[in-house]
């Protein structure tokens, strides 16, 4: 059992935003430390590992431990319906999950069944990264739509102090080169020079929740997975994405 308050319901839209991106079904674990997830997505090349912490809610009461399975598809569009002024209070019970909606004047109550989902505890990818990148979020998603426009597959290539975005398809070329300015590449520290091919929609899916004035972090090894992830309030958001491989 337990009982959890947002005083802004949209917090906890823009969180499950993040995940279903990626993901559409998942087993939420939530202890005294907050809630977390940790999910695969069905062709197996991608991963997500979202944590919460409990000082993100305004009331957080949980006896023990537990976990729910939910849809997420169908927790994203009953958090679509949001309003402005609403707060969300979340509690389990029967085997459901309430989602109670309240401003000063009205309460909405959604009963949402619970899932069974294996408790497979998925591993996060270990890898040394060479280097890690920190650029505007809004500055990474417009580079990522331009690169769009010429492939399906995006190249990052990182060396010390310098980041660049490629792209190369049947119709042309994208190069995309930029030094650390602060304001659009505010890090670049690379131990050795790095370049990967990813597949361009898991990334735009993955980027398109950061909320607007964040920082994404990247981090980066040549042929090795991307560590990709930013911040949604107190809590984090991250991703992992094998690259391509050409066959």
């Amino acid at each position: 059992m337990f009982e959890l308050r947002l005083d802004n319901a949209k917090y906890w839209r823009d969180c499950v935003e993040a995940i279903v991106s990626l993901v559409d079904e998942g087993l939420f674990t939530i202890t005294k430390e907050g809630i977390s997830l940790k999910a695969m997505d069905v062709s197996g090349i991608s991963m997500i590992h979202f944590d919460m912490p409990g000082k993100a809610f305004s009331k957080y009461e949980i006896q023990g431990s537990t976990g729910i399975g939910l849809n997420l598809d169908n927790l994203s569009k009953i958090m679509s319906r949001t309003r402005d002024d609403e707060a969300l209070a979340i509690k389990e019970s029967d085997n459901k999950l309430t989602l109670e909606f309240s401003s000063e004047k009205s309460k909405r109550r959604y009963r949402i069944q619970l899932i069974d989902i294996k408790n497979k505890e998925e591993k996060e990818p270990k890898v040394e990264f060479d280097a890690h990148v920190e650029v505007d979020g809004e500055h990474l998603k417009n580079a990522l739509k331009d690169a769009s426009q010429i492939s399906s597959y995006v190249a990052f290539k990182a060396a010390k102090g310098h980041f660049a975005i490629n792209a190369k398809g049947d119709s042309g070329e994208l190069e995309e080169s930029q030094e650390i300015d602060g304001a659009r590449i505010k890090k670049v520290e690379a131990s050795a020079e790095t370049s990967s091919v990813f597949n361009l929609q898991f990334l735009e899916n993955m980027v398109k929740s950061s909320p607007i004035g964040n920082s994404i972090r990247l981090s980066l090894k040549s042929n090795q997975p991307l560590r990709l992830s930013y911040n949604i309030g107190d809590a984090v958001v991250t991703y992992y994405l094998a690259p391509y491989v050409e066959e």
